[in-house]
């Protein structure tokens, strides 16, 4: 299979060096990112797009009133960090009806109706104009539903896109999809479609060889520290990490990463669930001394725990390089920190007190473990990806990894006003707005789902900021880690509690080859 896929990929990249016009390229990046094979032509994707975007003025360009192809390369360009204006969708607006996408455009395809509201959802803060692009797009996609008018795969792809735009869903959950539309296509390319298929079943033997050792490790660690009304999430966790870090080559990042999530959900469902308030302040004493003396103060079911924690720990810092060492000093510092989070939060769940909404976000954003996530993410990196200048990036906790927390943070709490939370939980952030400003739930709900969106741009803005190329897959990441939040709490499921939820998805990836 490796050498049949390595045979094709030099079929593929024969088709960047031909000439082709702005339409075909953009094209092609992005049949290539659907199919999931984008990442075995980073530098030629990376080149093609860079001509792409020095080619603004292009007359070809600028006279186009293709709709799909401007969406195509707006949405492209700022998702591979080139800054383009919102402004090249001006000519698809009407000067007489207030600056409002033309009337015109209602019988477009749903194609393109489709690349505009995947592409406006690429939009920074202050760039409300994208705002009526979304709601136009989204009107008349979800008319062209309720009608019936659509067929298999538009059919598909429209309703995913509904539910979650292509930007920030899981690159790989679309491939997984995408593949099977593709081959639907008349037009399809038989060597795309070959080598995606190929490649899709190489790295989900990969993956299984990962989740392998992790499942093993797990159990080990399940049987060993004995605390049952914690969540059992083996598979769960290791999805967390697929869209965070999704080069083949880091692989050591994907396993160290699935495991400190598994130790993290330990210590939160200690906290949250079933310690006393007592047994909370003696678990983090031990925390904050972190050494092996501690775990005599710590109460007799939870030795274990502090114990292995401090075991793994050690066994991370083995996996590190000698030139890698010092990034164990931050992980720790980050661990300790969540520590004091969650106790905090017991300690105003133990109190009965209701915080307000920016006492409670300046908690709850970081005590979600988002940021910590990322940051272990990129600290187990392979060099490529956390390179120097990304490294040092990430230890001072920029405000994308912050943006990552908002949306973490924000989406669990209105899971859990929905489903009902647990009698010790401290107040969500959707209670504290309540009370604060003393509105609906669903005003609530709504206010803070702005949030979610205000988030977003952030982190879309970050990815522009970055004029180091060098830092783009760490920002990629960042995009990874939350493409898997909105997935997790997809209307407001909570996908990491109840895996149930997410099943099917887990099928897909895990389960099922893609047929050759």
């Amino acid at each position: 299979m490796r050498e049949r896929a390595d045979e094709l990929k030099g079929q593929v990249r024969r088709m960047f060096e031909a000439t082709m016009s702005m339409a075909d390229a953009v094209t092609l990046v992005d049949t290539l990112e659907h199919l999931g094979i984008g990442l075995r032509f980073r530098e030629e994707i990376d080149s093609l797009l860079g001509r792409v975007y020095r080619a603004d003025e292009d007359l070809e360009f600028s006279a186009s009133n293709d709709l799909h192809i401007v969406s195509l390369r707006f949405r492209l360009l700022r998702q591979h960090g080139f800054f383009v204006s919102a402004d090249v969708f001006n000519k698809f607006r009407d000067g007489n009806n207030g600056g409002r996408f033309s009337t015109d455009l209602c019988g477009t395809k749903t194609r393109d109706l489709l690349s505009l509201y995947n592409a406006a959802h690429m939009a920074i803060p202050g760039e409300e104009a994208l705002d009526d692009a979304i709601a136009f797009a989204r009107r008349h996609l979800e008319a062209a539903v309720n009608k019936g008018e659509l067929r298999s795969p538009m059919k598909e792809q429209v309703s995913r896109a509904l539910d979650i735009p292509l930007p920030r869903f899981i690159a790989r959950v679309e491939t997984a999809y995408y593949i099977g539309e593709y081959e639907q296509e008349e037009t399809h390319d038989a060597v795309l479609l070959e080598l995606a298929k190929l490649d899709f079943n190489l790295v989900r033997a990969l993956h299984l060889r990962e989740l392998s050792d992790i499942t093993l490790w797990w159990k080990a660690l399940w049987a060993e520290v004995n605390l049952t009304f914690c969540r059992d999430r083996a598979v769960e966790m290791y999805f967390w990490t697929l869209d965070a870090l999704p080069w083949d080559e880091c692989s050591r990042a994907r396993i160290v990463l699935a495991k400190v999530i598994g130790l993290a959900t330990f210590m939160d469902d200690i906290y949250d669930v079933h310690a006393s308030f007592e047994d909370c302040q003696r678990f983090d004493q031990a925390i904050q001394r972190w050494e092996e003396s501690a775990a005599s103060d710590v109460p007799e079911y939870l030795r274990a725990l502090y114990v292995q924690t401090l075991s793994h720990f050690n066994e991370f810092e083995g996996l590190l390089k000698p030139h890698e060492k010092h990034r164990m000093a931050y992980l720790i510092q980050e661990y300790k920190m969540q520590s004091r989070l969650y106790l905090q939060e017991a300690t105003w769940s133990y109190e009965k007190h209701m915080p307000t909404f920016k006492e409670h976000s300046d908690v709850a954003v970081m005590s979600s473990f988002v940021p910590t996530v990322c940051l272990v993410g990129l600290l187990f990196a392979e060099d490529d990806v956390a390179t120097e200048q990304a490294v040092k990036w990430a230890f001072g906790m920029p405000y994308m990894y912050i943006a990552s927390g908002e949306i973490g943070r924000f989406l669990n709490d209105v899971a859990s006003y929905k489903m009902g939370k647990n009698k010790k939980d401290v107040a969500s952030s959707v209670e504290c707005y309540i009370k604060e400003h003393g509105v609906t739930g669903d005003e609530a709900v709504a206010a803070i789902a702005a949030m979610v969106e205000l988030a977003w741009r952030r982190i879309n803005q970050g990815c522009l900021e970055m004029r180091d190329r060098a830092l783009q897959p760490a920002a990629r990441s960042v995009v990874g880690v939350s493409t898997t939040l909105e997935v997790m709490y997809l209307g407001g499921r909570d996908g990491y509690t109840f895996g149930r939820d997410i099943k099917d998805l887990i099928v897909r990836l895990f389960i099922d080859p893609v047929p050759l």
